[in-house]
């Protein structure tokens, strides 16, 4: 599939908190969609000095970030994530230096694989009473966080991301926007 800025579903100017906050988060993942759509492997495994970061590495980054923060950390693990087995956990640069080489297919699927059991988990937790202040089961830095604060670390995490990936794409093949 091809993504375009288009695509992406703006999120509403008046909601309640869970709402606005879910469709921030779905406003930035399919903003990452588009900054690395239509793009062959090589392309998306193009590095511009100074850096490294790719965007076949931001898009399986991104995926693992999805999966640990909502999956594993908040959820407990209700899902094994299909490339948790090949994660070297010595290696902090694994997700990033791991996906070069990777096809658009592969890296699109490993994050649309993560987003959907984000989903999921958020659909859960937003049922409960406690909703957004729902804890995690998993800590950090031996604290149970909250939903909201996974939530708006996630929209962080994605925005500056996608700020990598605008430049990426650009130096790539010129396609700016956002």
């Amino acid at each position: 599939m091809t993504y375009r800025a288009t695509d992406r579903t703006p999120p509403p100017i008046a909601a309640d908190e869970a709402t606005t906050l879910v469709a921030f988060l779905d406003y930035q993942r399919d903003t990452l969609r588009w900054k690395c759509s239509g793009l062959t492997a090589e392309q998306l495994s193009t590095t511009v000095p100074p850096t490294s970061i790719t965007l076949a590495g931001l898009l399986k980054h991104l995926a693992v970030v999805e999966a640990g923060w909502l999956n594993l950390t908040f959820a407990g693990g209700i899902v094994m994530p299909s490339w948790l087995g090949d994660m070297d956990p010595e290696d902090p640069d694994w997700s990033y230096t791991s996906a070069r080489g990777e096809s658009p297919d592969q890296l699109f699927a490993w994050l649309d694989e993560s987003v959907a059991v984000s989903d999921r988990v958020v659909a859960e937790a937003l049922q409960r009473p406690e909703g957004l202040s729902s804890l995690s089961v998993g800590e950090e830095d031996g604290a149970h966080v909250s939903l909201r604060w996974v939530l708006c670390h996630l929209i962080e995490e994605y925005a500056r991301h996608n700020g990598h990936a605008d430049l990426l794409r650009e130096a790539i093949d010129g396609e700016t926007g956002e």
